[in-house]
């Protein structure tokens, strides 16, 4: 049922391995042969094959983020591991290894066809994540369980699906079983699941079924409920305010406050506190409100601007590579009339004169193309610093109504309002001390809260830690908010300059490449007629 271990060393996926199955696996052509000059990138590698190598671990494959096929069948292999940033893959081969849990699958969200067959799997599992399937072989294993087919239930796209060779095929009921539980299934273990089959799995398992759907409806709902407040969250995330929509900065600046809960005895402070913040009334709450407010808001021009400035630049490299094209198709139709005459003609001197015309002419078509990547470059660079400047002002303003410059909503306001309350909460505090001085208190409070009243310092000094903790929870705030943006701005423009970057090196290699096909072209004519 599994593969058993080849006499030979059991090898590791390395990089001498690699490097030699891409060569083998790539085009052996000429531009096999470029490839092979220039170095060849894996992360533009689609396809892989690593079958039949004795491979007993899985590694190095994270370059090859393009991947959308890897076969690893007919290995050693006895885990799934290593495959976490190949999330373009969409057909999976593990069959044939000595595997024996499902695992390591979770960020292959395109995984359309998945192969487990024959190795030591004794339960489905793991796999939430696959809701693309529509393929899978799971088949020669140790599966014993029937009812654990239900598992299958989620992946809606499953259309074929091999179990044949493990001990749940020999239950009388399997068939049926499995064609109740999986109504989308069209194939099992290789076979067409006919209509009579359809029929008498509903017949048997009809009430079991309705009330599986019935609390799959309701599991459901809740799932939906709560991705539509993780979303909601992700949104205030993505505008830095999230948890200023309510009362939470409060509440974490009286959780951590471990002088509060004794201060709150004093007398005239709980009426002090029906005027500060609280959860149901508060000019704090108020006022992170709108802050958060403005924040949604300030998210929406950024995302504005940044779709137009994306916008923007395809249009200016579209354009540009409209423009490149028909240059490159021009020469290609004068160059395809040029040597067609050039095979017809007998004169010597005159193919001679027309090799050197077209050498010119490479020369002046590789000017044009690269003049015109130029000029794309300057188009672009000129974008960039528009959008760059755009989204700095839009940061730097954002910023500044946080950090209360303008006359807005800002936490600057929330240290007023926490000022004021130490100073009143300070006033209770020293006048709550004159009276126990006084032997005046009627009011009964714990002995640890007696304790304050020692002296002068020890209730200024409670009163104090109380303020600066609340202090400290709206400054961390405050710059926690700042930080992000400026890094969010700051992450934003190292890309756009890192892929632009990237695009002229690209295009101008293309050129490069072009040019170099172009002229070897014109030398073997050449060569022909020497």
């Amino acid at each position: 049922m599994s593969r058993l271990y080849d006499t030979a060393e059991p090898s590791l996926v390395d990089e001498e391995l690699l490097q030699k199955a891409v060569e083998e696996q790539g085009p052996q052509d000429q531009a096999g042969q470029i490839a092979k000059e220039e170095g060849i990138q894996y992360e533009e590698v689609c396809q892989l094959r690593l079958d039949y190598k004795n491979i007993l671990k899985i590694d190095h494959l994270w370059q090859f983020t393009s991947l959308t096929k890897l076969q690893l069948d007919n290995n050693i292999i006895e885990k799934i591991e290593g495959l976490g940033r190949l999330t373009n893959l969409k057909w999976l081969d593990l069959s044939f290894n000595n595997i024996e849990e499902i695992e390591g699958l979770d960020s292959l969200v395109k995984l359309e066809d998945l192969s487990l067959y024959n190795n030591r799997i004794s339960v489905i599992e793991n796999m939430d994540t696959l809701l693309n399937l529509h393929v899978l072989s799971i088949g020669n294993n140790f599966l014993a369980q029937l009812e654990n087919v239900i598992y299958l239930r989620k992946f809606k796209n499953l259309r074929t699906l091999n179990l044949a060779g493990n001990p749940i095929c020999k239950e009388d009921r399997y068939k049926i079983f499995v064609a109740a539980y999986l109504p989308e299934l069209v194939y099992l273990d290789f076979r067409l699941l006919d209509e009579q089959t359809r029929e008498q799995a509903f017949g048997k398992y009809q009430y079991a079924i309705e009330e599986m759907r019935h609390n799959e409806a309701q599991e459901r709902r809740a799932m939906d409920a709560r991705q539509e407040q993780e979303d909601e969250l992700q949104l205030h995330r993505d505008a830095f305010v999230e948890l200023l929509n309510g009362p939470y900065l409060f509440d974490s600046m009286y959780a951590d406050d471990a002088e509060a809960a004794k201060l709150a005895y004093l007398p005239g402070v709980s009426l002090l506190l029906e005027t500060y913040p609280s959860p149901n009334s508060s000019h704090l709450v108020a006022l992170c409100v709108q802050v958060f407010e403005i924040g949604l808001a300030q998210r929406t021009r950024r995302e504005d601007e940044v779709k137009s400035f994306f916008d923007c630049s395809r249009e200016a490299v579209d354009d540009n590579q409209q423009r490149a094209a028909q240059i490159a198709a021009d020469f290609e139709k004068a160059r395809r009339q040029v040597m067609s005459e050039m095979q017809q003609a007998t004169d010597t001197r005159l193919v001679e004169a027309q090799l050197n015309h077209c050498s010119e002419e490479i020369n002046q078509l590789c000017d044009s193309l690269m003049t015109q990547e130029l000029q794309l470059v300057d188009q672009l660079e000129d974008i960039i610093k528009d959008f760059e400047r755009n989204i700095s002002d839009m940061v730097a303003g954002f910023i500044e109504v946080v950090q209360g410059i303008y006359p807005l909503p800002t936490f600057a306001q929330c240290r007023d309002l926490e000022n004021h309350h130490h100073e009143k909460l300070l006033e209770i505090a020293v006048a709550t001390l004159e009276r126990v001085a006084k032997n005046e208190l009627e009011e009964d409070m714990p002995d640890d809260v007696r304790m304050l009243f020692v002296d002068k310092d020890t209730v200024i000094n409670a009163v104090s830690a109380s303020h600066d903790t609340h202090l400290l929870k709206i400054d961390n705030r405050e710059d926690e908010l700042m930080m992000r943006c400026n890094s969010w701005m700051s992450a934003l423009m190292k890309s756009v300059q890192d892929e632009e970057v990237k695009r002229n090196r690209k295009r101008i290699s293309e050129i490069h490449n072009y040019i170099d096909y172009v002229r070897d072209h014109l030398d073997e004519m050449q060569h022909e007629h020497h």
